[in-house]
C-alpha cells in the first residue's frame, strides 16, 4: 500500500491519519503560523469591533489601492494548497491572480480573478462543481490541489482606477511532497474579436510532461444564430494533426444540440453545472442598451486528463451555422482560462493583455 502522504482526502482515505500539518493565511493571520490567527489589533474591522476589543474580527479584509500589487501568501514548502476562498470587490478582469512556485521568476498561474474562477463576465452565476465552486453573492472556490516544493507565492494586482476589497482565505498542508507529484498552471487569453477563418488558442507554447485539466470559456456571441459548431481539438507531442478531435463545442463541454432541449431548437438555452462540466451562464439581451449574448461554460479534464511527454495545444474553432445551411467562421469575444500540471521549469506565458483589451462592454 503506498503511504498517504497528507496532500489531499478523498471518501477512499478521508479516515486514514497523517503527519501532515494543517495551515490557512488570511487577514486574521497573513502568515499562516501555527497560533497566530486573530491576533490584530488594528485592521479594517477595528471601527466595529471597537467596543469588543482584542480577537473580534479586526482584521477580517485587506484593501489593495489602485495599481498595487498585494502579496496574499508566501509560503516555504513542502506542501500545498488545499482550497483557496475569496470574495473581491471591483471590476474581476481588473484584479490579477498570480501564483509563483519555487522562487520561479515568471508565474505558473496568471489569471484576472474572476476568470480563474469561471466568472469572466463580472455577474454571478452559480457554479457547483468539484474543483471550482462559486456561491452567493461572489464568493470563489477552489479546491485545486497545488504542490510545491520549495515555496509558493501568491499575489493579487489592482489594475483598476479604485481601490478594492479583498476577502480570502487560503488553507494549505505542509507535507511531503511525492515525486511525481506535478505544479498547477492556469493561463488566461482573450481575442475580441476573432480573426475571421482563424482559430482561437486556448493554449500553445506548453513545453515539459504533464497533463491537461480543465477550460473555462467566456464567449459572447456577435451574430445571430447558433455560434457553437467549431471543434476543440489537442495536439500533443510534435502532432501535425489533432490526437483528440471533438463535434462542436457544445459537445465537448458535455452538452448537445445547441444547449437547447426543444425539438426545433428554438426555445432558447438551458443552463447545467455538474461535477466535471457545465454551461452555468447565460447573459441574455434586455434592453437597447444591452444587446450581445453572453455565456460561460466549463470542462474538468479529472476524469479524462490529457497526457502530454513534451508539449501541447488546445484549439477551438469561432464557427457557427449561417444560411443555407453553411458553416459560418464567426468573430466573436472569446476568453479562456487553461488549467493543466506540468514539470518546472514552465515557458513563460503570452503577455497578459493590457487593461483596454481586458474591459468587458
Amino acid at each position: 500500500m503506498t503511504e498517504f502522504n497528507g496532500l489531499g482526502l478523498h471518501l477512499g482515505n478521508i479516515s486514514r491519519l497523517s503527519k501532515a500539518k494543517s495551515r490557512s493565511i488570511s487577514a486574521e493571520n497573513f502568515t499562516g503560523e501555527k497560533g497566530k490567527g486573530g491576533m490584530a489589533t488594528e485592521g479594517t474591522g477595528a471601527r466595529a469591533a471597537r467596543d469588543l476589543g482584542h480577537g473580534w474580527k479586526i482584521s477580517p479584509s485587506v484593501n489593495i489601492k489602485a495599481g498595487e500589487t498585494f502579496t496574499l501568501a508566501e509560503i516555504d514548502g513542502p506542501g500545498a494548497i488545499q482550497q483557496i476562498w475569496m470574495t473581491p470587490t471591483g471590476n474581476w478582469r481588473f484584479t490579477i491572480l498570480r501564483i509563483y512556485w519555487d522562487d520561479a521568476e515568471h508565474p505558473s498561474v496568471e489569471c484576472p480573478v474572476g476568470d480563474f474562477f469561471a466568472s469572466g463576465w463580472g455577474e454571478f452565476a452559480q457554479l457547483s462543481s468539484l474543483p471550482i465552486c462559486v456561491n452567493p453573492g461572489s464568493a470563489f472556490n477552489s479546491y485545486w490541489e497545488m504542490p510545491f516544493r520549495k515555496a509558493c507565492r501568491i499575489t493579487m494586482t489592482n489594475i483598476a482606477d479604485h481601490d478594492m476589497t479583498l476577502y480570502y482565505q487560503v488553507n494549505y498542508t505542509l507535507t511531503d511532497v511525492p515525486d511525481d507529484a506535478a505544479y498547477f498552471h492556469a493561463q488566461f487569453r482573450r481575442v475580441n474579436p476573432t480573426p475571421y477563418k482563424e482559430v482561437y488558442r486556448i493554449l500553445d507554447g506548453v513545453k515539459g510532461r504533464g497533463h491537461y485539466v480543465g477550460t473555462y470559456v467566456a464567449w459572447g456571441s456577435n451574430n445571430n444564430l447558433w455560434w457553437g459548431e467549431g471543434e476543440v481539438k489537442f495536439y500533443m507531442d510534435g502532432d501535425q494533426y489533432p490526437t483528440i478531435c471533438g463535434t462542436g463545442t457544445e459537445d465537448y463541454f458535455c452538452g448537445s444540440y445547441n444547449f437547447d432541449p426543444a425539438p426545433k431548437h428554438d426555445k432558447g438555452y438551458v443552463t447545467y453545472t455538474t461535477p466535471y462540466a457545465g454551461f452555468h451562464q447565460v447573459i441574455r439581451p434586455n434592453s437597447d442598451y444591452r444587446t450581445q449574448l453572453r455565456m460561460g461554460m466549463y470542462r474538468w479534464h479529472i476524469m479524462d486528463p490529457i497526457r502530454f511527454e513534451e508539449d501541447i495545444k488546445v484549439t477551438m474553432q469561432a464557427l457557427g451555422w449561417g444560411y443555407n445551411g453553411r458553416h459560418l467562421p464567426l468573430r466573436d469575444d472569446i476568453a479562456s482560462v487553461a488549467y493543466w500540471y506540468q514539470t518546472l521549469p514552465h515557458e513563460p506565458f503570452p503577455k497578459l493583455p493590457d487593461r483596454d483589451q481586458l474591459l468587458i462592454i
